[in-house]
């Protein structure tokens, strides 16, 4: 596969990407003269805390850049700084999240800096953030929006529907899951994490069939031609908030909350929240097949989303269009209809069908 090249060079950079907590090339005393330079004259630098994967990375150093664009005190090296912090979620890879807790394992750890003034602001993939956040901190904004599609990524077939009888995709989504089991019942859906990179490289050493991404992620990092198929709305919805940056922040930080509102997207940020509001009401996160997906066509709010059994057996859908102002109510009025489409006892199967719920991620 053409793009598995690609990973030897993007891992070759994460010794550069991980010290850069502090200037290539530069002294810690250096660095730390930068630092007392600024503050003297009034800026501070900025600490930003991610994840380790390259993916990670690729959308830290992404608000790195914007906050330099943004804010001309911020430009020179060294006034943004990178942190990796390592979490649950990428600690433990032989298990679904659906078995270990969830989308908290991405964040939890990133939470606990946060808060401990360890950082200023943590960089998400918005998928993978909680409906509830910590008390004292704020998530006020999200970065233009990528493709949130996924894609379908395959040596022998170009699309779900044309894998054989038998054939093995590896996904660790039960969205995704219960969305290609619904449309091709004859393949075996497999437990498959690890970073994009690593997910490439297992199926390139045929571990499974096919495997499915997100585009965005992709894109991010320049592996397109990785891409067997992209798959629209239609036969594989994405999951909440796919494609979108979230960067949050303590609620009572001046400075961080006038940096990132200039760097939010309006029309990301109402997608976003009509979402993420659908995911709350139907009390949803990664141990649950939910999919949901908002756009804006002509002024309006366009929003599709489904619940679904993690076997593909049953699927609700709904679809709802109203005014930007009210992109909440929206997402809300999608989750209450499809409560009201699959009925209690869908529900009380669904979850009797899915691993035990753990306790939310306690923070420090």
């Amino acid at each position: 596969m053409p793009c598995i090249r690609k990973i030897v060079g993007i891992f070759a950079l994460l010794p550069i990407m991980a010290g850069a907590f502090f200037l290539p090339g530069v002294s810690p005393q250096r660095n730390t003269a930068l630092r007392m330079a600024a503050e003297a004259g009034g800026a501070k630098p900025v600490r930003i805390g991610t994840r380790g994967s390259p993916l990670a990375l690729a959308q830290a150093y992404e608000t790195k850049r914007r906050l330099g664009e943004a804010f001309p005190e911020l430009a020179p090296e060294g006034m943004v700084e990178i942190k990796i912090i390592k979490t649950t979620g990428d600690m433990i890879l032989d298990k679904a999240l659906s078995e270990i807790g969830g989308k908290g394992l991405f964040t939890k750890e990133l939470d606990v800096a946060l808060l401990g003034d360890e950082v200023d602001i943590c960089v998400h993939s918005m998928k993978d953030v909680p409906t509830w956040l910590p008390d004292g901190t704020v998530l006020p904004c999200n970065l233009p929006r990528e493709d949130s599609r996924d894609v379908f990524i395959c040596n022998k077939a170009k699309s779900i529907a044309e894998l054989p009888a038998g054939s093995v995709i590896g996904s660790a989504s039960l969205r995704r899951q219960a969305q290609i089991l619904a449309r091709n019942p004859n393949v075996k859906v497999v437990n498959f994490r690890g970073n994009v990179q690593t997910r490439l490289r297992k199926l390139s050493e045929g571990v499974v069939d096919a495997t499915m991404l997100a585009v965005a992620g992709l894109n991010r990092m320049n592996m397109q031609d990785c891409v067997t198929s992209i798959l629209d709305w239609d036969e594989m919805l994405p999951a909440v908030a796919q494609g979108a940056i979230g960067i949050q922040c303590r609620s009572d930080d001046a400075t961080s909350l006038k940096y990132l509102a200039a760097l939010n997207h309006p029309e990301t940020k109402v997608c976003v929240d009509c979402e993420r509001s659908f995911l709350a009401e139907l009390d949803g996160n990664c141990k649950t097949p939910i999919a949901g997906q908002a756009r804006v066509i002509e002024d309006k709010l366009h929003f599709k989303g489904l619940v679904a059994m993690p076997d593909g057996t049953q699927m609700f859908e709904t679809e709802k269009v109203g005014a930007l102002a009210d992109a909440v109510k929206i997402g809300r009025e999608a989750g209450e209809d499809l409560k009201e489409q699959a009925g209690p006892e869908f529900f009380k199967a669904l979850y009797a069908a899915l691993p035990a719920p753990t306790p939310k991620p306690a923070v420090a």
